[in-house]
């Protein structure tokens, strides 16, 4: 889907030199390229349907012809293809050719939406943590539990790239290594829980996520102080005294105090 109707066939085949103005080289496709391993061809919902034709060709002769070609190439690839479209309602219509469909659907694995995989959020967020931490040059360490509660209890309509966006965006604005609710779009932060007819109760959620015997007082406290102090900052702008006055603090100290013990700049 990424590649141009008009450039797809090329990507593909490649092509031999001089078969076009900007041939300079003969170019080998992806599907030469992949001799011998796997090609995954994305989105082949949108493909054309004179492409179909070619490509149900390979799969069938395992030979095609690069651009401006006549010699035939011979390869041994498995092809392996994903689509968000319904290919059976493709067929009806006629944009999609049945016969390349039954062909390709070998093996059909079905993949639920991620709202359905509640299991699969944390782990795909943690990962695109780890990913932004090098492309952004950042540090953080973790996701705050009332965030966990609220990325667990979204309907992610975008699924996997959806949460991508999520925890890129979560990263710029965080100026700490913690990710918080307060760095969430607000389609998450105010979402409603309809079950209970009000807003999401994150430390609910977050608690029926923990096992039994793996949560104590401390941690449970240590949290909602640390909850606090950052709200405290966030609404002083950043002045210690202001934020220690809306905490109840008569000392300032006390302020710094919670702000060593949890690292918190």
């Amino acid at each position: 889907a990424a590649i141009a109707s008009n450039l797809l066939e090329s990507e593909l085949f490649g092509y031999e030199q001089y078969a076009f103005t900007d041939a300079k080289k003969q170019k080998r496709g992806l599907l030469e390229l992949a001799d011998g391993g796997t090609l995954f061809l994305d989105e082949i919902g949108e493909m054309p349907l004179e492409m179909q034709a070619k490509l149900l060709r390979v799969l069938e002769t395992h030979t095609f012809y690069r651009l401006g070609g006549n010699k035939e190439v011979k390869i041994n690839v498995r092809i392996l293809a994903a689509t968000n479209r319904n290919l059976e309602e493709a067929m009806m219509e006629g944009s999609f050719r049945s016969d390349l469909f039954y062909r390709l659907a070998v093996l059909r694995i079905p993949l639920p939406p991620l709202r359905e995989r509640p299991g699969d959020i944390l782990l795909f967020a943690t990962r695109f943590i780890d990913d932004f931490n090098k492309s952004l040059g950042r540090n953080v360490q973790r996701i705050a539990p009332e965030a966990q509660a609220l990325l667990l209890q979204y309907h992610w309509p975008g699924n996997v790239r959806e949460l991508k966006n999520v925890i890129e965006r979560a990263m710029i604005l965080s100026t700490s290594d913690e990710l918080l609710p307060a760095h969430l779009p607000q389609e998450i932060v105010g979402q409603i829980d309809a079950s209970c007819g009000g807003q999401v109760d994150p430390w609910e959620q977050w608690f029926s996520l923990r096992p039994p015997g793996q949560i104590s007082l401390e941690e449970v406290t240590g949290r909602i102080e640390q909850y606090f102090v950052r709200w405290a900052l966030k609404t002083a702008q950043h002045n210690r005294s202001r934020a220690a006055e809306l905490l109840g603090f008569t000392k300032v100290d006390q302020l710094r105090y919670l702000l060593r013990k949890y690292g918190i700049d």
